[in-house]
């Protein structure tokens, strides 16, 4: 598939971008970063080349400039507030996130509870870290934050909360999800700092939207029907505008907080190191597209990938109708319909031509389109999956590589022994019975040898599928969406 993204270059001038801004500042950077540090799968899908590791392996080249301090927010620990990606709740993605830094050879300082006003659970927490030998810092609540400036440049406000202790000129401020007080981390330690007499520094690094882009690029709109559910709006920043008279494109929340931020600056340093919210900004992704008109194309899929994702949501949970309809409002300023996804066209012809019974499609890499239906013995997916691969091995389709008499005695398992309702094989059961086969069978070994090469394809499915199978497909790299229909057993 063409990549649109130079990865490469994007490396090295962000880097090259960040110690720039270091040493703006003298001695020391407190860098807020949104978003994820690695596992940023949303920035990957649009930016075709773009690594979902990419931001971890460029700040593994300031390894000997930098330090991560975490954050994490009290009232989620007392929420069990949970990651919807990984299953895990934020109090122990703190601790997975620390091992995965420090497994590549980032330094890990100290952990930053924030939003903390005694809770019974931060103080656990707390305990349960320090067992660990990691150092811990309460931040307390603001009366009146962020618009209390007054109160909040005073010993009252950040002087109240504990000083971090860091060692490295650049402090990498992350956390496990939004919310949790990144940017009010980085502003206390500026305080703290300057009574030190240390001459201290804040920039944000956020992927998106992408300042240098215009504000309704594909790209940007993509970013706003992934934050739907935030009610994040790209805007033009007015600041920048008025100090340089340049477009430049930022988001609601950093416009609407940067004349209290520019307000604290000034009540920290006596000046504001920035006349904008973009000048606060170090991202340099903008700049390393190497063809638009491939990341044009996949932001566009991944806005169709949002709406149906929100579809899904509506009918399992139905507390989205917001999210829905903004999604469905940027498609129509994108002048995008549905038929825009090929797989989806195809899989809901193939439903028409099937009698309505559930239906899937893939686009490989090569742009072929394969389909499937669901029958008496595999569902949709799991027949795709087979339908696919023996394309790409050259296995003509008529082979059967499951034997029918190999999958009645697993479909009698699923029926008769775990009490199941639908006696299909899922992608997963699949998978492992051609894996199981490809010892003796030479069709099915090469068919589990193409499985590499559905990396980056897209799926629709005409019903909406298991947990099981949304998995498998995350786990292969697929794009999968889905009409909000729920599959009959």
């Amino acid at each position: 598939m063409r990549k649109g993204f130079d990865n490469e270059k994007y490396l090295k001038i962000q880097s090259e971008r960040i110690k720039e801004r270091i040493s703006q500042f003298g001695d020391k950077l407190y860098l807020e970063f949104g978003g994820k540090l690695f596992d940023d799968n949303h920035a990957s899908r649009v930016l075709p080349g773009f690594h979902p590791d990419s931001k971890l392996r460029m700040l593994m080249q300031l390894s000997d400039y930098a330090e991560i301090v975490m954050v994490i927010s009290a009232l989620d620990i007392e929420k069990n507030k949970m990651r919807s990606d990984l299953g895990i709740t934020y109090d122990e993605d703190v601790l997975r996130l620390r091992g995965e830094f420090e497994k590549v050879g980032l330094y890990s300082g100290g952990v930053v509870i924030t939003h903390y006003n005694g809770q019974s659970s931060a103080d656990a927490y707390r305990a349960r870290l320090e067992r660990l030998g990691i150092n811990v810092y309460y931040h307390y609540t603001i009366e009146g934050y962020p618009n209390n400036v007054a109160l909040i440049d005073s010993d009252e406000g950040f002087g109240k909360n504990d000083y971090v202790e860091t060692t490295r000129p650049l402090v990498i401020v992350t956390a496990p999800g939004p919310g949790s007080g990144k940017m009010a981390v980085c502003l206390s330690q500026l305080y703290h700092e300057n009574k030190r007499g240390v001459k201290a520094g804040y920039a944000k690094f956020e992927t998106f939207p992408v300042w240098n882009l215009p504000l309704k690029h594909p790209v940007n709109m993509a970013y706003e029907a992934a934050t739907a559910d935030l009610n994040d709006v790209n805007m033009i920043d007015p600041f920048h505008l008025e100090a340089y008279g340049n477009i430049a494109v930022n988001y609601n929340r950093d416009i609407e907080i940067y004349p209290v931020l520019n307000a604290i600056f000034e009540g920290i340093y006596g000046e504001s190191p920035y006349k904008s919210p973009t000048d606060m900004g170090v991202n340099m992704i903008g700049y390393c597209m190497s063809a638009e008109d491939v990341c044009c194309s996949a932001a566009r899929e991944e806005i169709i990938r949002r709406y149906y994702y929100a579809l899904c949501k509506l009918a399992e949970k139905g507390d989205n109708e917001n999210e829905v309809n903004k999604i469905a409002l940027i498609m129509k300023q994108a002048k995008l319909t549905t038929d825009y996804r090929r797989t989806t066209v195809a899989a809901q012809e193939r439903r028409e031509l099937s009698e309505g019974v559930p239906c899937a499609a893939i686009e490989l890499q090569d742009g072929t389109i394969i389909t499937s239906r669901s029958s008496s013995l595999l569902g949709p997916c799991a027949a795709l999956l087979l339908n696919a691969t023996k394309h790409l091995a050259n296995i003509p389709h008529e082979k059967k590589l499951i034997p029918e008499e190999l999958i009645a005695p697993i479909q009698k398992t699923k029926v008769e022994y775990l009490h199941g309702h639908n006696p299909r094989l899922h992608t997963d059961e699949v998978l492992v019975a051609i894996s199981l086969l490809s010892n003796h069978d030479e069709d099915c070994r090469k068919a589990i040898d193409q499985l590499p090469k559905l990396q980056g394809c897209q799926v629709h499915c005409t019903v909406m599928l298991s947990e099981v199978d949304q998995k498998i497909f995350k786990k292969l790299g697929i794009g999968l969406t889905c009409d909000p229909v729920k599959k009959k057993e």
